[in-house]
């Protein structure tokens, strides 16, 4: 027995996605892959910026670290014979410590802090026990003539203010130690650092405090 032509076609035909179907799909795959595309720059954005002031808080420790350590090994003014022991000039510190060494005798090594577009970097000079050869390494330091290689602490710096506390008092770092007066056996000596680092982007910066000669 034969069906009759039509009967039951309905049943089994697929309807098709019409033309306007398929269009609203394809932009609804478009905003969802937009979204995503957002979501994961934001992502990236984010972890980018994460990393570089992770980079930048790391560079920061190592630079106070390192300073609290020379300003606890700054040199006794009373062993270097009227010679300054430290001075700060601008955005720059200079610094005599003492170095020791398993086995050896104590020597002196001039320290210097420096920022220069935005890059901070430490140089030390070769230790010594003579007070002359101390005296020319001192010279190429206070006239940036010295060509030891300089080791780089932290960049993106906008600036470096420090201060000295003298006699009781916070004293600015640039008027209270200069290389023209420089500081006799018979002045008070400083008892403490403040530098304050402050970065490129920020608004305030970060502050530290180091005793100077406590070792």
């Amino acid at each position: 027995m034969r069906n009759a032509p039509g009967a039951g076609g309905g049943a089994g035909r697929q309807r098709g996605l019409t033309l306007v179907e398929l269009l609203v799909a394809i932009s609804v795959l478009g905003f969802v892959a937009v979204l995503g595309w957002r979501g994961l720059d934001s992502i990236v954005r984010s972890r980018v910026a994460l990393t570089a002031e992770m980079e930048q808080t790391r560079g920061m420790q190592i630079a106070f670290a390192q300073l609290q350590n020379d300003s606890t090994h700054l040199a006794d003014p009373l062993s270097l014979q009227n010679r300054p022991s430290l001075t700060i000039v601008q955005e720059r510190l200079m610094l005599v410590r003492t170095v020791f060494a398993d086995n050896q005798p104590s020597r002196l090594q001039v320290i210097t802090y420096q920022l220069k577009e935005g890059v901070l970097t430490r140089r030390e000079s070769a230790a010594t026990r003579d007070l002359r050869e101390l005296d020319v390494l001192w010279l190429a330091v206070v006239k940036d003539i010295d060509t030891t290689g300089a080791v780089k602490l932290q960049s993106d710096v906008a600036a470096m203010t420090m201060r000295l506390w003298v006699s009781g008092s916070w004293r600015d770092g640039a008027g209270a130690l200069t290389p023209a007066t420089g500081q006799t056996a018979s002045s008070p000596a400083p008892a403490g650092l403040e530098v304050t680092l402050k970065m490129r982007g920020r608004d305030t910066g970060i502050q530290k405090i180091f005793l100077l000669g406590a070792a």
